[in-house]
């Protein structure tokens, strides 16, 4: 079962030549804090002493320590004797523990410098050794709480990040380091262990100087899990101490003080497999074997989904040209027709490489057709900016040095011709954001294998932006001319206009519903002074007005007027003392004028009404007929008592006056030809608008897009596929190459991996 340890050895030397971990393997990880006895309990493993020590941190790089059991018997003599080897220098054998040392502290000051600052980058060492098990351990450095001497003001952060991107990987075994002589509650090593593993299943946790504890007590509870239980449990031992370390004492002799001091203790000898570093490197090896048994099917898996990966990439690049004098105009024209191939298929939504972070080439377009276009269309109102005096001048304007008796229909064309005309700058906006996209869908579909070849690709990207552009002009040009189409005839005839007669219909109807609503408000506050009369007649107002708004005025002024009289009924009946309000009937009636917005003088005299008669048969014809009845007569041209409706107000004396308000449809014919000019023009325009949202994506579509599409390849073939500047062309570019070269050599690696671990599942 040792191979296993062995193979993942070979994995990791073999992951290493990457300089990245795409494998999470499994390994042990000491966590431990300074001065914890971590670097103790690994020399007592490894049987020699090896690891650089001093004051503050002497551990600033992960070091990945491998053990390799070398059997005794071997013949072979070189075999046989103990060395070491580091991965950056695999030919040199160390024999000398001393220089191991040396070299640990040049390696750390190589990348770390002489500071005391730490690095990510590990040290790979291997030992080899008849003494040793097989073992794979990573030793990090001592975890701390405060910089001391000239430490970053940060190394407390900067050691626990180190030790949580190890130790958080789901294959470590966390080696737990903790001192006896202080409470295990303080230990750091376990809390941070915790985090990553809160249900304790790899964690095993280390026990040292056993021996320095106070006489009277000891670890036994702590050994057995009585304490803090652990799922691996806990092992304790007896390292060398301060002053043995010192004089270079020999770790031998340590490990047989170590024997002795557990084996004559009256406690810990009732738990001897729990006592001692050489249990402790039996359990770390039957732990790390069976570790690697139960992940070695996921490695495997996730080395050939690595594979694949890497093959597809590499497949990408498309084949080495071996003989670069030939074949070269073959190759070409495969490329420029791939590259054709894509740009219509990112067009079309059906090229597989499509980004998938955001919305690209059709969609993109679509998108701006819909979501930019029309969208930017839609919020666009034609007569927010057109004030009344602008109409008014233009209904002039139109009727040079003679007066008119009616609106002429020129006023309207030379209102809306310019507004028509401000929709061809979105239409143009539209064109230039569709070439824009088309210029991004040729920027980014083209292959790896074309980007090898810098000078083709750049030829062909021009080529494409040169099509584009000749594209383009027509496209905008013919956008051009339906803003100028639509502008040339204003068609008044359209069936979806508005019209006079509509016009006037629509003006009607907002006046009734003004009509009724303040009829509602006046009887709500004559209620609101006399609330305790349950046969008010607002209770009646809701039902009174749930009539069609398209009902013939003269019924709705009757209406109105039989309620203003049940009004005056009601209130003639009042108790003497009710109506003794602090509202004076001059704050009453200036309240009413507010909110309905009226004059004091509010009010059609008859010369006024006539002459709307006169503006209504002159613009509209007979029309007139059918919103006001045979003979063009205005419904506001009536009785004065039919004309007006009684408002109630209170006085001192407690009687009720009427003051009489009237609410026409415009103050006068200048107002009612300019809110029919607006009502016009707005009907117009929208007709206009929708015709040029559907008009300019299909432009756009036939001019830009399809033709690009159709013509690209031919274009492509035509301006490319030459015998004299195909050999030019198809120069590969060197770091390209570098790049291809270098996934190749990953996919090597990947394949070496697979048949290691092939050999053993």
């Amino acid at each position: 079962m040792d191979s296993l340890i062995d193979t993942i050895n070979k994995l990791q030397d073999v992951f290493n030549t990457l300089g990245q971990d795409s494998i999470d393997l499994p390994q042990i990880v000491v966590v431990g804090s300074q001065s914890s006895g971590k670097s103790s309990v690994l020399e007592n493993l490894v049987g020699f002493d090896f690891l650089p020590r001093g004051n503050g941190i002497v551990t600033r790089r992960p070091l990945v320590l491998q053990l390799i059991n070398i059997p005794a018997s071997s013949q072979d003599p070189e075999a046989i004797s103990e060395y070491a080897q580091f991965l950056h220098c695999p030919s040199k054998k160390f024999v000398d523990m001393s220089e191991v040392k040396a070299e640990i502290i040049a390696e750390t000051e190589r990348l770390a410098g002489n500071n005391k600052g730490i690095v990510r980058t590990p040290i790979h060492l291997k030992i080899f050794s008849p003494k040793v098990l097989n073992l794979t351990l990573v030793d990090l450095p001592g975890l701390t709480k405060i910089p001391v001497g000239d430490q970053p003001t940060d190394i407390d952060i900067q050691i626990k990040s180190l030790v949580m991107e190890y130790i958080s990987k789901p294959n470590s075994i966390i080696l737990a380091i903790s001192p006896a002589n202080v409470d295990l509650a303080n230990s750091e090593s376990l809390k941070i262990a915790r985090e990553v593993d809160p249900e304790h299943k790899r964690t095993l946790g280390v026990l040292t100087k056993l021996d320095l504890m106070d006489k009277g007590t000891s670890a036994v509870e702590v050994l057995t899990g009585c304490v803090y239980p652990l799922r691996l449990g806990f092992i304790g031992i007896v390292a060398r101490n301060q002053e043995e370390t010192s004089s270079n004492s020999p770790i031998s002799k340590a490990l047989a003080d170590e024997n002795s001091f557990f084996d004559n203790h009256p406690l810990y000898r009732t738990i001897r497999p729990q006592c001692g570093s050489s249990n402790l490197g039996k359990s770390l090896n039957s732990l790390l074997i069976y570790h690697i048994k139960e992940r070695i099917p996921e490695i495997k898996t996730k080395v050939d989904s690595l594979i694949s990966s890497t093959e597809y990439e590499l497949e990408s690049f498309g084949q080495i040209n071996e003989s670069p004098q030939k074949n070269n105009l073959a190759r070409l024209l495969k490329l420029v027709t791939q590259f054709a191939t894509n740009f219509n298929n990112a067009v079309e939504g059906t090229w597989v490489d499509l980004p998938t972070n955001q919305l690209s080439g059709g969609a993109r377009l679509y998108y701006i057709f819909h979501q930019i276009f029309a969208a930017g269309l839609e919020k666009i109102n034609p007569v927010v900016n057109l004030s009344n005096s602008d109409i008014r001048t233009a209904i002039r304007n139109s009727s040079g040095p003679r007066g008119s008796l009616f609106v002429p229909e020129l006023s309207f064309q030379l209102l809306i011709k310019p507004l028509i005309k401000s929709l061809e700058a979105p239409s143009q906006r539209c064109v230039q954001l569709a070439y824009e996209e088309l210029l991004q869908i040729g920027n980014y579909c083209d292959s790896n294998e074309l980007r090898r070849f810098p000078k083709l690709h750049q030829k062909v990207i021009s080529v494409v932006s040169k099509l584009l552009r000749e594209r383009v002009l027509p496209t905008s040009e013919y956008v051009e001319s339906i803003i100028a189409v639509e502008r040339a005839y204003i068609n008044t005839n359209h069936p979806d206009f508005i019209g006079g007669t509509g016009a006037l219909e629509e003006l009607n109807r907002k006046a009734e519903i003004k009509r009724r609503e303040a009829t509602k408000i006046m009887l709500r506050a004559s209620n609101k002074f006399n609330p305790n009369n349950k046969n008010h007649p607002e209770s009646n107002i809701d039902s009174d007005t749930s009539h069609d708004y398209n009902d013939n005025y003269p019924n709705s002024l009757n209406h109105l007027e039989n309620i203003s009289n049940k009004s005056q009924r009601y209130n003639d009946n009042q108790d003497p003392n009710y109506g003794k309000s602090p509202v004076s009937e001059q704050s009453v009636t200036q309240n009413f004028s507010k909110q309905l917005n009226i004059n004091d003088n509010f009010e059609f005299n008859q010369s006024s009404t006539n002459e709307s008669n006169v503006f209504y048969k002159s613009f509209f014809g007979n029309a007139s007929e059918k919103i006001f009845g045979k003979g063009g007569n205005d419904p506001y041209n009536r009785t004065r008592d039919n004309q007006r409706y009684e408002m109630s107000s209170y006085t001192n004396d407690n009687r009720l006056n009427s003051s009489q308000i009237e609410i026409p449809l415009a103050n006068n014919i200048d107002d009612l030809e300019i809110t029919l000019i607006r009502l016009l023009i707005s009907s117009y325009f929208n007709i206009v608008k929708k015709s040029v949202m559907d008009l300019v994506p299909k432009t756009i579509m036939h001019y830009l897009v399809n033709q690009t599409c159709e013509n690209l390849q031919n274009r492509l073939v035509e301006e490319l596929y030459a015998e004299g500047s195909a050999d030019e062309l198809m120069q590969e570019d060197p770091a390209l190459l570098s790049e291809y070269n270098k996934c190749k050599s990953t996919l090597e690696i990947y394949q070496r991996c697979y048949s290691i671990i092939s050999e053993i599942v």
